[in-house]
């Protein structure tokens, strides 16, 4: 309708306005014949002689031929206001008082007068020989009959132009509208797919640029919901594996000792170590499930507080030495300033534990770690460099994803749950941070931590 309307409504304007003017046009024009012709025969009546009942015969054939002309009624009136000749000879020898015909006689005044009927009056003076005495006056009346007719069937063309153009309009209007309206269409279909639990399909319209936007924003949408799907869906089945995992293992344990009646002692506490240690194994990845979920939460419960980060780090760097110590890797911290900042010391703890503790585990035998602490006006940064094994370049892309791991027979002899990463990445984004990685396959991984030190919740 907008486009309909947006091409029709110039059109009715345009032509409204011509008809209007070309009605315009054709009276100005009789107007102007009848003022000019009536001023030509008053000038040739200024050397004429004439009075009532001695018309000379050029002078009654000038009036005649002038009321042929216009195709209108020539009235002759002398000073006295007496009418000397009518062409329609009705009124001759009658006195006429009009404000015109006054005006003339007195003033020397030419008057005009229209009405809506379409009916012109000319009044203009006739002087004498010395153009200086008003000797008469000259009437000259007719109507625009004949233009009315003619602008009338202007008019009739004009409108069937404009029915042509109307239906044209209409119909250009509605194939671009459905070209227009489709992908909109198509986006709507999409839309109730997704909201229906089903997959959106991609959608494909060249054309316009504002629509090719919206559709590429549709089929990113469309591709981030199938990932996040794909996520959910994955994330279920290595939660699902995960825990499963230890427990077989433990049933297994369990049932070798059963199915022996005599089994030696030595037997049963080698066993005992291995439950124990799967049910620790266990217990690590319900308490990484349960940070991962609280760090999910749309509104964290976070205790900000002032914290000197110096301090924290050093708490976790004295926890994790004997690790570190354990692999013969070297553990060396590096603070170029003091650094006070609004955080969660556990949830800031439990982020940077993580990283640094994956820096010790995923080190080759007399490796190094390198933690650093840096701060400007607005931030702090906390770098975390080690001389460990890496990450391939095709992996790197998703090493924050939950219980993605690059090497999962490395990772199972270390222990690890595949979601310390995912942890991290979850704790300093709550603290409205953002964290970097940076690796050579077999050359070592850095990790840059970024947390404003002013915390500003949303």
């Amino acid at each position: 309708m907008i486009t309909f309307l947006t091409g029709i409504i110039p059109v009715l304007c345009v032509s409204e306005m011509f008809k209007f003017t070309e009605k315009e046009d054709l009276v100005n024009a009789r107007v102007s014949a009848i003022k000019s012709q009536a001023q030509i025969l008053a000038t040739q009546l200024a050397t004429k002689s004439y009075s009532a009942g001695t018309m000379p015969e050029s002078v009654d054939e000038g009036l005649m031929q002038l009321s042929n002309t216009l195709s209108g009624r020539i009235v002759l009136v002398d000073v006295s206001c007496k009418v000397l000749k009518d062409s329609y000879n009705l009124d001759e020898g009658k006195i006429i008082v009009s404000p015109e015909v006054v005006a003339c006689l007195r003033n020397g005044e030419s008057g005009l007068t229209q009405t809506n009927g379409g009916y012109i009056t000319f009044s203009c003076p006739i002087y004498d020989a010395s153009r200086v005495n008003v000797k008469g006056a000259l009437i000259v009346a007719g109507t625009t009959a004949a233009e009315m007719i003619r602008s009338n069937q202007v008019s009739g063309r004009i409108l069937m132009l404009e029915i042509v153009c109307v239906l044209l309009i209409a119909a250009v209007s509605f194939l671009l509208s459905k070209r227009l309206v489709k992908p909109f269409g198509l986006i709507s279909e999409n839309i109730d797919k997704i909201s229906e639990g089903y997959s959106g399909e991609r959608i494909s319209f060249k054309g316009y640029s504002e629509i090719e936007k919206m559709t590429d924003s549709m089929n990113t949408l469309v591709g981030k919901m199938e990932t996040l799907d794909n996520s959910r869906q994955e994330f279920v089945s290595n939660v699902s594996h995960e825990l499963r995992t230890p427990i077989t293992s433990m049933k297994v344990l369990a049932d070798s000792l059963l199915v022996q009646e005599d089994a030696p002692v030595e037997m049963y506490r080698e066993f005992m170590v291995d439950i124990t240690a799967e049910i620790d194994r266990e217990d690590k990845i319900i308490n990484d499930l349960l940070s991962l979920v609280k760090m999910d939460k749309s509104s964290p419960d976070l205790n900000i507080e002032p914290l000197v980060i110096s301090d924290v780090i050093e708490l976790i760097l004295k926890r994790l030495r004997p690790i570190a110590a354990k692999n013969n890797i070297e553990l060396v911290f590096e603070s170029f300033r003091p650094v006070t900042a609004e955080a969660d010391e556990v949830k800031l703890t439990l982020a940077l534990s993580n990283l640094i503790e994956n820096a010790i585990k995923y080190n080759v035998e007399g490796g190094w770690v390198h933690v650093s602490l840096n701060a400007d006006h607005q931030y702090f940064y906390v770098k975390v460099a080690d001389s460990g094994i890496g990450i391939p370049e095709d992996a790197q892309e998703n090493i924050f994803e939950r219980f993605y791991r690059v090497d999962k027979s490395h990772s199972r002899e270390i222990g690890g749950t595949g979601l310390g990463l995912a942890i991290a990445r979850s704790s300093i984004l709550k603290h409205r941070g953002s964290i970097q990685m940076q690796s050579v396959e077999g050359e070592g991984t850095t990790f840059t931590v970024r947390i404003p030190l002013t915390y500003v919740s949303q």
